[in-house]
């Protein structure tokens, strides 16, 4: 079991072969490819993560890079770094079609 307090650089290779990656819903929204190619790019992300070298192709975004990217991008980002009890704080742009 991970230690759930533990950074992902602090991870053991046992433990990176044990995590569970989840892609939030809308994650590849904008994404401009083919269904073999998503498959392919999700495959390839999974291995990076489960193998630690993820962070060798890492940078941390900044300021102008986050407001360089879509609203509904900024949105997701902005989720993923909240507990789930505020999620709600956050109002939801996403409309179904």
């Amino acid at each position: 079991m991970t230690d759930k307090n533990k950074r992902f650089e602090e991870l053991t290779p046992e433990e990176l072969k044990d995590l569970k990656i989840e892609f939030a819903p809308g994650a590849f929204d904008h994404f401009d490819g083919t269904q073999e190619e998503l498959d392919g790019l999700i495959a390839e992300i999974q291995r990076m993560i489960t193998d630690g070298s993820i962070l060798e192709h890492s940078r941390e975004i900044t300021d102008e890079d986050f407001d360089d990217l879509p609203p509904e991008v900024q949105e997701q980002l902005a989720r993923a770094f909240l507990d789930p009890e505020d999620q709600d704080k956050i109002p939801n742009s996403r409309k179904l079609q």
